[in-house]
């Protein structure tokens, strides 16, 4: 498979901040795809990485310290502009990154990329002692009939979907069983019975609140490369 980009055929560059957090285990991912001679995965740990990507995937680790060692490093108002045009991918962290808002942000608040039209809860389930695995039935991904397993660590949660007319329609990727209720549902404000969303994509722009890398399962770092990096040009 050969992707377009721009006026010339050429392999997809997608990188993965190198920052903290568990970068090595994507790009493991990645490199396993039937695809993967199509493909050239970099870390990107500087504005000149970033510039060489197509597509960029921000990794699970702590939120505050990726968006603190990005300023460090010169690199997040490019991610900024990056996440403006180009497909990108957070997991964990990364999710809480490409969101508008976040609540439970430490002391001294939480810098964020924006991207993606949603309010997310940090530590949404708790402390790392409540982290769990749950089975997920995801009908877009391979075999859609075996389900796919969620490793939620200090997973953050997300409490509103708040796109504007003028946005991209967010699709629902991943759901969790309502017996799962993270404390931050759980309040008698919610009239209705919460839908916990734990994949979600808009437009070019990709999320899960869980850890994909941390399985043998590579299947939704294929659905990000076919669905939101070759199918980007169709879109």
């Amino acid at each position: 498979m050969t992707v377009t980009l721009g006026d010339r055929a050429q392999k997809v560059v997608i990188g993965i901040l190198a920052l903290q957090g568990a970068f090595v285990e994507h790009k493991t991912a990645l490199e396993k795809l039937p695809l993967a001679r199509k493909l050239e995965v970099i870390f990107v740990k500087t504005p000149d990485d970033l510039g060489r990507c197509d597509a960029l995937i921000i990794p699970g680790g702590e939120s505050t310290t990726i968006a603190l060692l990005a300023r460090i490093s010169g690199v997040l108002e490019p991610l900024r502009e990056f996440v403006k045009s180009k497909p990108v991918w957070g997991t964990c962290a990364g999710a809480i990154l490409l969101s508008q808002v976040v609540e439970n942000a430490k002391k001294g608040g939480q810098e964020l990329l924006g991207g993606m039209s949603i309010t997310i809860a940090r530590n949404g389930w708790g402390s790392q002692v409540e982290s769990f695995e749950a089975a997920l039935d995801v009908e877009g991904l391979r075999n859609p009939e075996d389900p796919f397993t969620g490793v939620f660590i200090r997973a953050p949660v997300v409490l509103k979907l708040t796109p504007s007319p003028d946005d991209p329609p967010i699709k629902v990727i991943a759901k969790l069983s309502p017996n799962l209720l993270p404390p931050s549902l759980a309040s008698p404000g919610h009239s209705e019975e919460p839908k916990i969303f734990v994949a979600l994509r808009q437009g070019l722009h990709f999320l899960t609140t869980f850890h994909p890398e941390l399985t043998n399962d590579n299947r939704f770092h294929e659905y990000f490369v076919r669905e939101c990096i070759l199918g980007s040009n169709n879109k």
